[in-house]
C-alpha cells in the first residue's frame, strides 16, 4: 500500500511538559477516503524516530496498519533525531535515566489515545519498539494497557537490571511478577544471543518471570547482536535477511490480533489433547 506522513503535537499532562510530537504514518488507498485501519504504536531507540525507525515504521504502515511514532525526549529537545555518534549516544543514555517512568506511561498512553482518535483507525491497538523502545511497548506501558491487543519487543534494555528512568529504579519486572500483566494481549519478545546489552542470564530472568506470570508470551532469541535490525548505523551489526524473517512474524502477530474484528475473547478452559 502507499503510506502518508504527518505530525502531531500532544500536550503533556504533567507539570511543566513539553508537548510530545508523535508521527504518524498511515496506509493510503486511493479512491477510499474512509478506510480504517488497525493500529500500532512503534517506539523507538534511545535516539528519537531516526531514519531506520521512520522506515520500519512505514513498512508496518504499509501492511495496513496506522502507525504512530512518539518522540521520547520530549521533555529535554525538540522531535529531531539524535545522530547516532557517541555524543548522540552518550545524550540518549543520559536523558532516559533523567526521565520519570510516569513521563514515559503517559508518553504510551497520549500515543495509544491519539491512535483511537483518529478518523482512518478502527482502534484495534498493538505496539512494537526497540531498545529503549521494547522495553517501553512491553513493560512500561503499552503491554499492561488492555487497549493494546498484542506488543513484539526487539532488544528490549534494562529490562532484567530495572534500571529504567529516574533513579534506574524501574518496576517493570515487578509488576509483571504481580501479575499486572497477566491476561492482557500477546507479547513477543526478541533478543540477540549476542547481545552484550542484554545477556544470558537477563535474558532467562526476564522469561522466567513472565512464564511464572503466565504471560500469553512467544520468546525468541536468534544469532544477532544488539540493534540487529537498524539499517543505518549499525556498527556492522545490521542482519537484513534476519530482520526480514522476524518482521514477516511480527507482522503475522499483528493481523492474527488486531487484523480483523474477532469479538470478545472466550476461554472455555479446554485442554491441548495429546495426540502424536
Amino acid at each position: 500500500m502507499l503510506i502518508a506522513k504527518t505530525f502531531h503535537d500532544v500536550p503533556s499532562k504533567l507539570d511543566n511538559e513539553r508537548p510530545i510530537r508523535i508521527f504518524v504514518i498511515s496506509p493510503v488507498v486511493p479512491n477510499y477516503p474512509q478506510a480504517k485501519f488497525p493500529g500500532v504504536v512503534c517506539f523507538s531507540e534511545i535516539y528519537q524516530v531516526t531514519g531506520p525507525v521512520e522506515r520500519f515504521a512505514g513498512q508496518i504502515a504499509s501492511q495496513g496498519y496506522v502507525v504512530a511514532c512518539p518522540s521520547s525526549y520530549h521533555e529535554f529537545e525538540g522531535p529531531e533525531a539524535i545522530p547516532y555518534d557517541t555524543e548522540g549516544t552518550d545524550r540518549g543514555n543520559r536523558y532516559k535515566i533523567e526521565k520519570d517512568i510516569a513521563a514515559y506511561d503517559e508518553d504510551a498512553t497520549l500515543s495509544v489515545d491519539l491512535l483511537v482518535s483518529l478518523p482512518n483507525c478502527n482502534g484495534r491497538i498493538a505496539a512494537t519498539g526497540m531498545c529503549l523502545g521494547g522495553h517501553l511497548l512491553t513493560l512500561v506501558k503499552a503491554a499492561f494497557d488492555p487497549r493494546v491487543l498484542s506488543s513484539v519487543c526487539f532488544f528490549a534494555t534494562d529490562v532484567h537490571s530495572a534500571t529504567l528512568g529516574k533513579g534506574k529504579n524501574d518496576d517493570s519486572l515487578a509488576r509483571v511478577h504481580k501479575g499486572d500483566m497477566t491476561g492482557k494481549g500477546e507479547l513477543v519478545m526478541i533478543f540477540g544471543k549476542q547481545d552484550t546489552h542484554v545477556p544470558r542470564e537477563g535474558r532467562d530472568l526476564i522469561r522466567k518471570t513472565l512464564e511464572d506470570a503466565e504471560v500469553p508470551c512467544s520468546f525468541l532469541e536468534v544469532q544477532a547482536q544488539h540493534a540487529f535490525i537498524r539499517d543505518e548505523s549499525s556498527k556492522g551489526r545490521w542482519d537484513a535477511a534476519l530482520t526480514r524473517s522476524l518482521f514477516t512474524f511480527m507482522v503475522e502477530v499483528f493481523d492474527r490480533t488486531i487484523g480483523r474484528d474477532l469479538g470478545p475473547k472466550v476461554d472455555k478452559g479446554e485442554k491441548v489433547e495429546h495426540v502424536c
